[in-house]
């Protein structure tokens, strides 16, 4: 069975503004997620889906979904503030979602094999698409065995402004022990700092970090829905509190639950964090174009 490829495309780009996902960089006004469609077509994905926010699917389905019928099988979720379980009540003035881990909860009745999830306004790359889907084939009928695509730092700086990033902690082996997440990333005079407390301190130098592109089985979405019980008990009244998928992950492994093998990649990350990105976006994948790695018109 093939995998599929969960993309996250719920959140609006708060810094960029307006829907970045929709944005079209590439030379025919193709998507960043256009690309990873390709990709993970390339790489051996057999279906797609998307968690969506209902208020914008009408623009979603006319400028993203209509191109890939009749390349591959897609299927569309949605994500709002008040997909929580029976028992639960919101704040009435609460309006943010729930986060990523909540996001990824909303696959679990259409997705029963092993999984891929990204985000919609990444490129991660070819080589990203192909570890990951060698990796779930890997691992079809199994419980517990996870992993986690592993950037090199350098490969992801945006040279507008610093960036948030998932800090992995990996074993000898080659297992993630936990991920933490550190902002204001960035290099500054030739030093690679992070923001903590509102002051710069230095950041390891190339190290592994998560640019949110995990591969799982189907059992994950179990223990999420039990994790997000325990979370709306503890945290369900906050108005922005957010369920993330590494809190989830980081939880399992200490329990002892799961395994994440940080699988690592020589593909550079870029995307549109910042509106300045976007000149230097289009340039690339125009350049990419011309290279051959992608057709003039993907799909």
């Amino acid at each position: 069975m093939k995998p599929t490829l969960f993309i996250l495309a719920a959140g609006m780009g708060s810094r960029y503004g307006g829907l970045k996902q929709l944005d079209g960089v590439g030379p025919a006004g193709e998507t960043i997620m256009d690309y990873s469609v390709f990709d993970a077509l390339r790489a051996g994905f057999g279906k797609i889906v998307f968690v969506i926010r209902k208020d914008f699917e009408e623009e979603f389905r006319e400028k993203v979904l209509k191109k890939y019928e009749g390349h591959v099988p897609v299927e569309v979720v949605y994500q709002s503030v008040d997909k929580i379980p029976e028992g639960f009540e919101i704040d009435p003035e609460r309006t943010k979602p729930w986060g990523t881990n909540h996001a990824v909860l909303m696959g679990k009745d259409v997705i029963k094999e092993p999984f891929a999830v990204i985000n919609a306004d990444d490129y991660y790359g070819p080589e990203s698409f192909k570890v990951l889907a060698d990796f779930l084939g890997s691992v079809e009928g199994k419980k517990g065995e996870y992993c986690l695509i592993g950037f090199n730092i350098e490969n992801t700086l945006s040279e507008n402004g610093g960036g948030s990033r998932g800090l992995c902690h990996v074993s000898p082996e080659g297992y993630l022990t936990d991920v933490k997440e550190c902002h204001g990333i960035e290099r500054k005079d030739g030093r690679l700092i992070q923001v903590v407390d509102g002051k710069e301190v230095d950041f390891p130098e190339g190290a592994a970090v998560s640019m949110n592109m995990w591969g799982f089985t189907p059992d994950y979405f179990d223990y999420s829905e039990k994790s997000f019980r325990d979370f709306l008990r503890d945290n369900g009244r906050e108005l922005k509190s957010e369920f993330y998928i590494p809190s989830v992950v980081n939880e399992m492994i200490e329990k002892g639950l799961a395994t994440l093998k940080v699988e690592k990649t020589p593909s550079r990350w870029f995307g549109v964090t910042y509106a300045a990105d976007r000149p230097a976006t289009v340039a690339q994948f125009r350049r990419l174009t011309e290279e051959g790695l992608y057709p003039e018109k993907l799909f």
